[in-house]
């Protein structure tokens, strides 16, 4: 893990995370987005178990304390992997074969192709201890960083029709809307209607 900046009261930004943080990044993890999951991988236990299982920290850049603690996390996605990643046999070892069958399928409907030239923001999430003090913007910023030193030009991400906070932090950092997907049927899986895709021009 390299560090890459300090914003402040604290915390340090660096690139995964510590293999000790697993289950706390996974708790952080579903704490944001299981309202979204919940249906596919709960019970609560089991989806974070799968998450941790899955978790793939050379796809984070992370946000810590000077104690190691994991206090939010950043998601990156390109052609080589991203964040939560697994397949089937992941599933199949926490849900059982039979689950994993209907499991998988569903989850592969969130996937996204990734466009060239871009990175992909493949979710942010801050624990609540550390709100309102600029965790997600300086996590922001570093994926912004990254991208730069990756040869890339653009950053998108994707946000929920629920979730306005997020969407207002994303444009207050350059990103605009450029596209929205809707559901459909698929809405009563996940618990939303549209995702709309972001992007910020570096």
């Amino acid at each position: 893990m390299n560090k890459r900046n300090e914003p402040g009261h604290g915390v340090v930004i660096r690139h995964g995370f510590p293999e000790a943080q697993r289950d706390v990044v996974a708790a952080l993890f579903w704490a944001a987005f299981g309202g979204k999951l919940g249906r596919v991988l709960g019970p609560p236990v089991r989806g974070q178990a799968f998450v941790a299982r899955v978790l793939q920290p050379r796809f984070a850049i992370s946000a810590q304390n000077h104690d190691g603690e994991v206090l939010g996390v950043a998601g990156i996605k390109t052609a080589t992997g991203g964040l939560v990643g697994g397949g089937l046999r992941d599933l199949a070892a926490v849900y059982g074969w039979p689950q994993a069958l209907w499991r998988g399928p569903l989850l592969s409907f969130l996937e996204r192709d990734l466009p060239p030239d871009c990175l992909l923001m493949d979710g942010i999430f801050v624990s609540a201890t550390a709100r309102g003090q600029g965790v997600g913007t300086a996590l922001l910023q570093a994926v912004f960083a990254e991208a730069r030193a990756r040869g890339m030009s653009r950053v998108q991400l994707d946000v929920i029709e629920t979730n306005p906070r997020a969407r207002a932090l994303y444009e207050r950092q350059g990103f605009v809307a450029v596209n929205v997907e809707r559901l459909g049927p698929m809405r009563h899986v996940f618990g939303f209607r549209s995702a709309t895709r972001m992007e910020a021009v570096l």
